[in-house]
């Protein structure tokens, strides 16, 4: 089992083989390869409960005449595996036809599979296919770049320039106090319930973790910390981060929140995180386990220290 859902991809990226386009050229074209279609980066699954990541052999995906290239995954098992957008295909509404599969948003997929190394391939053809959508022209010229490596740059013509996916990392860090653990409620989708979470924000340039976990708490909340600790990491491709998951102990308790970016910081004693956990508290809930900050909080109110 994985520690998070949108990790442990079985895929091997392939990154020697992906250097030879004739290579790629071929595999796109073999019968045993595998297209995993992508309609407005919703995945196609198998409507069985949990579903399975419906993929598609070449016959099936060529006859949809897709407008887009395949972006090239990587390797199981011996057989290539390419994510397609369809959204453009006039024969994408017939895959969900005769009701066994169904165009789903990643996120609800994900939920439902769990800790299913399938979710770590639904992360990678997110990301990778909402890049490639939102990265068509050259940054620096302006002209329309071509895909290469099978979908791991993008390269252009004419002032060649090349241009990768980028990842941002984020950190996101339960800070403690003895028997009690600050959590706070982000402007948006949480203050519409009463849900609070651990705190989190962008790394910045030339900042390590430790600076980044330390700055964004002092933003956040104006609490100073210390001893930070790694925990976990997860990647979650809307659209593209890396959630990179620390402890960390508060050397100052006063909370002086910045009203701008949170509606609420408190601090909660652990008895109530254990009956949020267990979805029992009448003023706190805490996010469900497709997201790091729920084991990051389960871990330390269970007293363990690793997922």
């Amino acid at each position: 089992m994985t520690p998070h859902i949108f990790a442990g991809n079985p895929l091997d990226r392939g990154e020697a083989e992906r250097r030879d386009e004739d290579w790629l050229a071929d595999r796109a074209r073999q019968a045993d390869s595998r297209f995993l279609p992508m309609h407005n980066l919703n995945v196609l699954v198998s409507t069985e409960n949990p579903p399975a990541l419906a993929w598609l052999d070449h016959d099936e995906y060529a006859a949809l005449d897709a407008n887009s290239e395949p972006v090239f995954l990587g390797l199981l098992d011996g057989r290539a595996h390419f994510v397609a957008d369809v959204s453009g295909a006039t024969g994408a509404r017939g895959l969900a036809a005769d009701g066994s599969r169904r165009f789903e948003d990643c996120r609800s997929a994900a939920e439902r599979m769990g800790h299913d190394p399938q979710t770590g391939m639904i992360a990678q053809a997110r990301a990778q296919l909402d890049w490639h959508n939102r990265h068509g022209h050259c940054s620096v010229c302006g002209e329309p770049t071509n895909i290469g490596r099978g979908g791991q740059v993008r390269r252009c013509p004419s002032c060649r320039a090349e241009h990768f996916p980028r990842t941002d990392p984020v950190v996101i860090t339960l800070v403690t106090d003895g028997d009690r653990c600050l959590l706070g409620q982000s402007r948006g989708r949480l203050q519409q319930m009463k849900m609070y979470s651990a705190l989190a924000g962008f790394m910045d340039q030339g900042e390590n973790i430790e600076e980044a976990v330390a700055r964004e708490i002092m933003e956040e909340a104006g609490i100073a910390v210390k001893n930070v600790r790694y925990h976990s990491s997860q990647p979650w491709p809307f659209p593209s981060s890396l959630m990179i998951g620390c402890h960390a102990e508060a050397a100052t308790t006063e909370i002086a929140m910045d009203p701008e970016e949170m509606t609420d910081v408190q601090w909660f004693d652990r008895d109530e995180v254990l009956l949020a956990l267990e979805g029992r508290s009448d003023v706190l809930a805490v996010p469900s386990p497709i997201a790091i900050a729920h084991h990051l909080i389960k871990a330390w109110a269970n007293g363990e220290t690793r997922p």
